[in-house]
């Protein structure tokens, strides 16, 4: 089992944060690993959108198709492994923190399968320093943007 949790303090409104960050068009720019996403269903982006992403872990190309299984704009959306490698959850939330700060979270749940099980400790690892690289990236490209 992989459960990684990991937040930041960003110096920008909600909803500046959670339309960034929830719009798929946008995570190549943040996302470390992330080098492209593609809409498979039209947008916008809603419960049962499905999109496209090609990635690079632990040295591997990963294509996995997400699936938002909730979406309340501007608190929390939650994706989900609809086709990819093992499933996985991916979860944020935003919460106002004063009139121009936001905290965002970001959680990867997922059980990995045959090989990949044993190599779930390194994953938690590498996940937890990859996803602190992601939303250092988003902050300073938001807080470059509304500085």
């Amino acid at each position: 089992m992989v459960d990684v949790f990991t937040e930041i303090k960003i110096k920008c409104p909600r909803d500046t944060v959670s339309e960034y960050a929830a719009n798929p068009d946008n995570a190549p720019e943040w996302y470390v690993n992330i080098h492209s996403a593609e809409w498979q269903t039209p947008k916008p982006l809603e419960v049962g959108s499905k999109v496209a992403f090609k990635a690079a872990f632990l040295g591997k190309e990963l294509s996995y198709v997400y699936l938002i299984a909730e979406y309340i704009p501007g608190k929390k959306l939650v994706m989900r492994t609809a086709d990819g490698p093992f499933p996985m959850e991916t979860t944020y939330t935003w919460e106002s923190e004063g009139e121009q700060s936001t905290r965002m979270t970001l959680r990867n749940k997922g059980n990995p399968t045959g090989f990949s099980m044993l190599f779930s400790p390194l994953m938690s690892l590498m996940m937890k320093r990859d996803n602190n690289k992601d939303l250092k990236k988003i902050k300073r490209l938001l807080e470059k943007r509304s500085g």
